[in-house]
């Protein structure tokens, strides 16, 4: 199965070397010359890593098949894609392919269902998106997501009180606090 490695961003120069936003823990591993890309969408690729570097905090690539800054402004926004690993069934990593659709339930109470995993610098985040098509973000931690039931796609959580409000209007338009 395909996964999202990295995203590529604004272009780096004009030799064409452009930033990533990456999705992966192993960059190191992942990102060196010679390693060859699938993308999304798939007209832009396969792309292959001519070279990489960082730039403070930044991951710069260069790519075979790029070779000026038009052509990186061009691939703006274009997913990396890798084949996943299969990871051992009592692994608490999840990719946000596995995780999408799963109905979240508070005790017996449909919040409702998976929309997105949004990874941050702290720590990833559930999209949820309510029947009443409401957006709520549920920290991805073992505290608030004691449970993940695969078999039968349901995620059990343990919200703090008014997590599930928090950036709900109220009745005079403004958000909560």
């Amino acid at each position: 199965m395909e996964v999202q490695a990295a995203r590529i961003g604004k272009p780096h120069g004009i030799r064409g070397e452009v930033t990533v936003q990456l999705f992966t823990d192993s960059p190191a591993e992942r990102f060196i010359p010679g390693a060859t890309f699938a993308t999304d969408p798939a007209a832009n690729g396969p792309l292959t890593i001519r070279a990489a570097r960082w730039n403070k905090n930044i991951l710069l690539l260069a790519f075979e098949e790029v070779t000026d800054r038009n052509r990186a402004e061009e691939l703006r926004g274009t997913k990396l894609m890798h084949t996943a690993v299969t990871e051992p069934e009592d692994s608490d990593e999840w990719y946000e392919h596995e995780l999408l659709d799963f109905a979240v339930r508070e005790r017996d109470t449909e919040i409702g269902k998976v929309t997105a995993l949004l990874s941050g610098d702290a720590q990833d985040l559930l999209e949820v998106t309510t029947p009443e098509g409401e957006r709520v973000l549920v920290p991805f931690v073992e505290e608030i997501v004691p449970e993940i039931d695969p078999e039968n796609r349901t995620i059990a959580i343990t919200p703090p009180p008014g997590l599930l409000t928090l950036n709900r209007p109220d009745d005079d338009g403004e958000a909560g606090a």
